[in-house]
């Protein structure tokens, strides 16, 4: 588990003068900070997992996503975040993230500036999910793992935190019900934790 409590705010504001922000993300940093985390529910997993949101500095910020591989045993073809589940060696699910993330699309951990964190989301593979919220340099060089990414894309910030981009399905599962959120950009298919994880943010900075 992380030692962090998930409304810390981790802003440095020195690193962050640093970084070419504009208004746009400079409110969202502010309406982050602002507002405390979405309380999560009460979870039944105890298994625990991090995923990066990564946070683009570009003048017109974007969300870093990924679009898993064909051959992978679990969520295949699937839109994600960047990241997995934490290992011995992780002091917090931050540092789960980090390293996840440069594993993965070769996201320097020193290059990320962590704002903050949200409220774990459980996922149907049996995971406690925490996004770890940070803030990417423009000029870093992304490239997917062969591995485990077939493709990179970016959303622009605003249109990944409007709400209305998010429609809700009601499914069963082993005698369940769950709530599945879907969402499109361009020619991705955004659905399930990705999807609830986004919708999540946006609630937090839209109250």
């Amino acid at each position: 588990m992380s030692g962090h409590p998930e409304s810390e705010s981790f802003v440095d504001k020195s690193f962050v003068s640093n970084l070419l922000i504009g208004q746009a993300l400079s409110e969202f940093i502010s309406r982050f900070q602002l507002q405390l985390p979405q309380p999560g529910s009460l979870s039944a997993n105890c298994h625990h997992a991090a995923v990066l949101i990564p946070i683009i500095c570009r003048p017109e910020p974007t969300l870093l996503l990924t679009r898993r591989s064909d051959h992978l045993r679990k969520h295949a073809g699937q839109v994600a975040f960047p990241g997995g589940k934490a290992d011995p060696g992780d002091h917090s699910l931050i540092d789960t993230a980090l390293r996840e993330a440069e594993e993965e699309v070769a996201i320097p951990a020193s290059a990320v500036h962590v704002l903050g964190q949200l409220a774990p989301l459980d996922s149907f593979s049996g995971y406690q999910v925490t996004p770890i919220v940070g803030l990417v340099p423009a000029n870093i060089t992304f490239h997917g793992n062969e591995e485990e990414v077939a493709g990179l894309f970016e959303i622009p910030l605003h249109e990944a935190l409007s709400l209305s981009r998010y429609y809700s399905l009601d499914i069963q599962r082993g005698g369940i019900n769950h709530r599945v959120y879907l969402s499109w950009y361009e020619s991705q298919f955004v659905w399930g934790l990705t999807a609830a994880i986004i919708r999540r943010l946006a609630q937090q900075v839209n109250i």
